[in-house]
């Protein structure tokens, strides 16, 4: 027997949710993840990821589907298997924060729905944007998940860290994230943080990490070592570079260490090779580069972002500044007090760094940009830049509260909107108050096409 001793490592496969999003831009139809999800059913995997992140987004303004109904299938079929949703803190599936009771009945909606796991992020790692989420999470029995954003800057150690998970702890999570979504986390970094948080925190810890610099099954391993429970991993056709460590491979390798996964490596083969089928029926949405890119190790840029940076740029005929931009980020992000590069921050930080290098330093300011440096997101990781802050406080105070509390209940003014409606139909206007209409006439036109069909038939 290997190093292991037979400990037990928890494995999360999450092909179906961030393994589409990090290869084929989350387009991937529910009927084909639903062959997937039957062939995983069986694999001894402990959780899956199906739910959150751009998921709900890209079933309202693409391909119109019920958010909803693709929880509540996915959970169907994989009845046994612990389904995790990824959750923006007191974003939710959007872009901006929504009041304390919108946060309540989106998560008891979505535990209705099928999820049992809440993985809860905030892009500023301000752990009070967590606080509402974690406590409805607790109100209806489910598993909340309190992430850290990994990143790195000058000032984010492993100290910072730890501080975050246990702030987390004593708000009540059940497990901790490492949220590594750049893949930056390197296996020496990763074998000293999940050291100090297994001796900070007695609560189990989930790593979550990327293949983007080549580093994951290494640090994967090194996190194992030094106690990780849980691991994310996608099926191999999903692997990789922008995508995750590799479940077989991940599986095999964990049990000759001598731990134990549960998993039946010839039943996740077989999910593979339906996954396989399935992605390259989605080759028109694969990232123009997809493998592995060490830059970010120096950049620190997230390869999704400097894709569309550069798509950006060529439609303006500008793609000759992009080095200019990409020596102003980390500039940027120094003035915004080093927040994590993760969305909307990483949208943030780069908007404003285009902005500076085509038409001159801060001579305008994005409104995301003023919004972040008034407070409106919440705490960043180091001050901001005082001079910035004041231009855009015009005298003003900087907001100090969790910035949800400013906001006015939602719920009762949309109820009366749209009466009749389900929560979860309330729920769509409510997150996303544009693409709404149209997503409610596209299903109306199907089920009246669906209808024909079957009278037709009849």
């Amino acid at each position: 027997m290997g190093s292991g001793e037979g400990r037990e490592v928890k494995i999360f496969d999450i092909t179906l949710r961030d393994g589409s999003q990090s290869k084929v831009a989350t387009r991937i139809r529910l009927e084909d993840l639903l062959k997937i999800a039957e062939k995983l059913a069986s694999t001894g995997i402990y959780g899956a990821e199906t739910w959150g992140g751009a998921t709900f987004d890209v079933c309202v303004r693409f391909l119109r589907e019920d958010p909803w109904g693709r929880a509540r299938k996915l959970k169907a079929a994989m009845p046994g298997i612990k389904q995790m949703m990824l959750i923006r803190g007191q974003n939710l599936v959007a872009y901006s924060n929504f009041p304390d009771d919108v946060v309540v009945k989106f998560v008891r909606a979505a535990a209705r729905n099928g999820i049992d796991v809440f993985r809860i992020f905030d892009a500023l790692d301000d752990v009070r944007n967590h606080y509402m989420v974690i406590k409805a999470v607790k109100e209806v029995d489910k598993i909340a998940e309190g992430a850290v954003c990994y990143t790195i800057s000058p000032v984010h150690t492993i100290e910072t860290f730890v501080s975050k998970a246990r702030q987390l702890e004593d708000m009540g999570v059940h497990q901790i994230a490492i949220k590594d979504m750049a893949g930056l986390i390197d296996p020496q970094t990763a074998f000293e943080l999940v050291t100090s948080l297994k001796k900070a925190v007695d609560v189990p810890i989930h790593l979550h990490t990327h293949d983007n610099c080549g580093m994951g099954m290494m640090s994967v391993l090194k996190a194992v070592e030094a106690g990780c429970d849980m691991i994310d991993s996608v099926l191999s056709p999903f692997s990789g570079g922008t995508g995750h460590p590799c479940t077989e491979s991940l599986v095999f390798s964990l049990e000759r260490f001598g731990y134990r996964t549960g998993c039946d490596l010839a039943k996740l083969t077989e999910a593979a090779e339906e996954a396989k089928k399935i992605r390259s029926l989605y080759t028109e949405f694969e990232a123009p580069y997809s493998g592995v890119d060490c830059r970010m190790l120096v950049t620190q840029i997230p390869g999704g972002v400097m894709s569309n940076l550069s798509a950006q740029l060529k439609q303006q005929n500008a793609l000759d500044r992009i080095d200019e931009i990409i020596d102003e980020i980390p500039r940027v992000r120094e003035d915004l007090g080093w927040i994590p590069l993760v969305t909307p921050t990483s949208q943030i930080v780069v908007s404003q760094a285009t902005f500076n290098v085509l038409l001159g330093r801060y001579k305008i300011i994005a409104n995301h940009t003023a919004n972040l440096l008034t407070g409106m997101y919440g705490d960043t990781p180091a001050p901001v830049n005082k001079e910035l802050q004041q231009r855009v406080l015009k005298g003003q105070k900087p907001i100090t509260v969790r910035p949800a509390e400013l906001l006015q209940p939602m719920w009762p003014e949309l109820e009366k909107k749209f009466p009749g409606l389900s929560d979860e139909e309330i729920l769509i206007h409510a997150i996303f108050p544009h693409e709404a209409p149209g997503y409610f006439a596209a299903r109306k036109e199907q089920e009246t096409k669906k209808a024909q069909t079957s009278a037709r038939g009849a």
